[in-house]
């Protein structure tokens, strides 16, 4: 068995590369930083076999060839991705374009490729990493959410039709709060709320992906919150966020 998974060099990305390898499944890790990646190495081949790839998944080209050097995956994983925290007219434009060729572009093309691979067999199963972000509005932090909601809507559009090819191929999205990662430091953010442990959201992905869970969604605070994005109005949950991600910023 072998899996694929994106932003692997820490985090939940690395937190997931190290139960996989416990679960003796061959690993592809993939991140920009080769040196994180090495030391992922060294620490997980004493148990399995590790391939990483020092790539930049911003650029679509590199999705591709990634696709082309990597095949005959069990598990994808898209869990690479950054955030940035701000008024949409104070934050850089450029910092927002990555975003979004990360956080979507690359998303989309790893999926969709791998996925024609999976139907063909009818086997495999995929995980993109979201957020509770994923199914609200978040101002000042607008093209972060906005790239989770692209996610959510892909991941469920895709579900539903893998149900009505009745196809075996399995596609869930892990949907976690604040955990504590190097999301904040690259997002300018500290969260009030109180910040999962990487480790322990990573063990409960990895437990629902195998029993087939679409939603994946760490403690049941994230839970509620998810409830309550469904029932709330989306112009009251905005306000609600605007004043949560102003306390965030820097700090404060």
């Amino acid at each position: 068995m072998k899996a694929l998974i994106t932003g692997a060099s820490s985090g939940i990305g690395k937190d997931m590369a190290r139960i996989l390898a416990q679960k003796n499944y061959e690993l592809v890790l993939v991140a920009r930083d080769v040196k994180k990646l090495e030391e992922t190495k060294n620490e997980l081949e004493k148990i399995t076999k590790v391939e990483i790839i020092s790539t930049d998944l911003s650029n679509e080209e590199n999705c591709k060839e990634l696709y082309k050097k990597v095949q005959n995956i069990d598990i994808l994983i898209n869990n690479a991705g950054f955030g940035d925290c701000g008024n949409l007219t104070k934050t850089s434009l450029e910092k927002d374009l990555n975003m979004i060729k990360t956080n979507i572009i690359a998303y989309h093309i790893l999926t969709k490729l791998y996925l024609i691979d999976m139907k063909a067999k009818n086997q495999g199963k995929i995980l993109n990493v979201a957020s509770i972000a994923g199914f609200m509005p978040g101002p000042l932090m607008a093209t972060y959410y906005a790239t989770k909601n692209y996610v959510v809507r892909l991941s469920e559009a895709i579900r539903e039709e893998l149900k009505k090819e009745k196809s075996n191929v399995q596609i869930s999205i892990l949907c976690p709060g604040p955990v504590e990662t190097n999301f904040n430091k690259v997002a300018n953010v500290k969260f009030n709320l109180r910040e999962a442990n990487s480790m322990n959201v990573a063990k409960y992905a990895i437990k629902k992906l195998e029993k087939g869970k679409f939603y994946i969604v760490p403690g049941i605070d994230i839970k509620i919150a998810k409830i309550g994005a469904k029932i709330i109005p989306t112009n009251i949950i905005a306000k609600f966020a605007y004043m949560a991600q102003k306390k965030k910023i820097n700090g404060k």
